[in-house]
């Protein structure tokens, strides 16, 4: 039987990387009119009305007996300082949701990146950290990608030939197949940053790089490619409690 030829790909998602058509990668595409009236975004932010580029007060939020329409407008801004002042909301928001833990300031990175990066890909390497800390810890005997790729190479490989069968490739796809993918929506991600950072995620690639074979026991070096769009499409935006826009990280 031939051996399995590495490195090998097992796993690709249906969405593609680097998808710069996604509807969540969007910008500029809607008007005024529809964002207040099919998203119900009049309301946007404390700090600033972007809509008439007017700086905003206390007096002025929803809760406030003095707002709508009851005083002046606020001082005239530009549209970079609208913008400027937006961003800094942004980031002074997001930490309710990052309040501890070494990836905590993810998000604050994150937002600049999308304020300054000009649509470039984000990168860090406590993105990387975050994730194989994610797959290694994952102990679940159902969920686990990691364990049921581990139970298929025992499994599946030749022992007597100490080489895994190309015939049973399908065997490890199978194994990722019945699991979850790596993603951020535990409980503590609530709060360690790593949810409003990530949650969920766009495209997977799972790749062996190799395989170790000796007496009765193996190594498999496996590396897992994740993408994800920093931003919100139609539907995120109509479901969304928390809502934030734009850019892409990598990890």
């Amino acid at each position: 039987m031939a051996a399995l030829q590495l490195p090998c790909t097992l796993f690709k998602t249906q969405k593609w990387m680097d998808d710069y058509s996604a509807s969540d990668m969007r910008c500029g595409d809607l008007t005024e009119a529809q964002l207040k009236s099919h998203y119900r975004l009049d309301y946007i932010s404390d700090r600033v009305d972007p809509w008439t580029l007017t700086r905003r007060s206390s007096m002025d939020r929803p809760q406030s007996m003095f707002c709508c329409n009851l005083r002046g407008q606020g001082e005239k801004i530009t549209r970079q300082q609208c913008a400027t002042m937006l961003f800094d909301e942004f980031r002074s928001l997001s930490r309710k949701f990052s309040l501890y833990g070494p990836y905590s300031h993810l998000i604050e990175k994150m937002i600049t990146h999308m304020q300054n990066g000009n649509g470039t890909p984000f990168r860090d390497m406590s993105l990387d950290r975050a994730l194989k800390e994610q797959i290694v810890r994952d102990i679940s005997e159902r969920n686990s990608t990691r364990i049921l790729l581990s139970k298929a190479f025992r499994t599946n490989i030749d022992w007597e030939s100490k080489h895994f069968p190309v015939e049973n490739r399908d065997r490890l796809r199978d194994a990722v197949l019945s699991g979850k993918l790596p993603k951020f929506d535990r409980f503590q991600d609530n709060f360690n940053g790593m949810g409003i950072t990530v949650h969920d995620t766009w495209a997977t690639h799972i790749t062996v790089k190799s395989l170790h074979i000796e007496n009765d026991r193996y190594r498999a070096v496996v590396h897992y490619k994740v993408q994800d769009h920093f931003g919100l499409d139609s539907d995120d935006i109509m479901e969304a409690t928390v809502e934030i826009t734009g850019g892409r990280y990598e990890i």
